[in-house]
């Protein structure tokens, strides 16, 4: 069971990817998942909803606290009886998956045993001033059979015995027309609405805080890291660039991923051969930046030089001060010898 629960995790950290969207366009996303296990009397439930990359509900059958771990913090503007309502909104679409699974297990009736997992993402994005622009169904059996309706909500792809005959059946049923009729509507309906309750975090800009640092690799060529740390939102651009030029050779850029306390990071690294670092630059584009910066790695040798000019120039002015010092006093001293005399 406890294999199963990481496959799960492992499960909705792979569909729940970081959505990238043009600037000032938003995006609601929920993923349904139905785990089924030998001995589990009831198939675990897992509901997560996701404005851009912040997840701002969540429901798990098998936790005590259910939506507690997984509210976002204006969503306490909801009532009691809006959460209750919600509550027997997610429970039906638990049913309507459990009904889903037990038709593909049918199906394929050499699989009513073991160990099974049904996921189902859908949701919508609006551009800018909170127009449509395209939505998202994908269905998957036990990473066999899917089901996944494009983007212009015109047509399926699909792949399975089981997924074409329960497309079918949404077909016969009216039920894929319902779910067109959803992204393009009430989809969006919702996706305003958590704008509107959740504006002071959802739309808020974090610049984002950049460095570059230097290692050496056993071929004592050098790897450059471009870090961009506590950014939000999640979009943000790093590419290296040798003498003004975009380099793709010899980089690697990983995905941006959450930081842990709302802000996001990401980090772009290229590999160069050592002695020529200084002819490569980061360039960071966000949107809490006026305009996209350049950053370059710092040598610490290259400060030593400046360092030890200014070092003797203190010395110098030190030791100028003390010679004139001591000519002044000799001369006051010869001075007062004379005039004794």
């Amino acid at each position: 069971m406890k294999v199963l629960l990481v496959l799960a995790v492992l499960l909705l950290m792979v569909t729940l990817v970081i959505t990238k969207n043009p600037k000032g366009s938003h995006s609601l996303r929920y993923l349904q998942t139905l785990l089924s296990w030998p001995g589990l009397a009831e198939p675990q439930f897992i509901f997560v909803g996701y404005v851009g990359n912040t997840q701002f509900i969540g429901f798990n059958s098998r936790s005590q606290s259910q939506w507690s771990l997984h509210r976002a913090p204006w969503k306490d503007q909801q009532t009691p009886e809006y959460w209750e309502k919600t509550i027997q909104e997610v429970l039906s679409e638990k049913r309507n998956l459990k009904e889903v699974m037990e038709k593909m297990l049918h199906i394929y009736p050499n699989s009513t045993t073991g160990n099974h997992t049904i996921q189902m993402r859908y949701g919508c994005d609006v551009l800018p001033g909170g127009y449509f622009s395209h939505g998202i169904l994908e269905l998957n059996f036990d990473s066999q059979d899917y089901i996944i309706l494009n983007d212009e909500l015109h047509n399926w792809i699909i792949d399975g015995k089981a997924a074409e005959m329960l497309k079918q059946e949404w077909e016969d049923t009216h039920y894929a027309q319902i779910v067109k009729n959803y992204l393009k509507g009430s989809c969006v309906d919702e996706l305003l609405t958590e704008l509107d309750l959740g504006k002071d975090y959802l739309l808020r800009t974090d610049t984002p805080r950049t460095h570059v640092i230097h290692k050496v690799r056993p071929d004592r060529k050098i790897i450059l890291r471009c870090w961009a740390l506590n950014f939000y939102p999640a979009e943000i651009t790093i590419t290296w660039q040798r003498d003004g030029r975009n380099q793709t050779q010899d980089v690697e850029v990983i995905e941006t991923r959450p930081a842990g306390d709302g802000t996001f990071q990401k980090w772009a690294a290229v590999v160069v051969p050592s002695g020529e670092e200084q002819k490569y630059t980061c360039r960071v584009e966000h949107e809490g930046l006026p305009e996209p910066i350049t950053l370059r790695w710092e040598s610490p040798q290259s400060t030593i030089p400046v360092m030890a000019i200014v070092l003797c120039l203190v010395l110098g002015a030190l030791l100028t001060g003390a010679v004139v010092t001591s000519l002044i006093w000799k001369r006051k001293i010869k001075g007062k010898d004379r005039a004794g005399s």
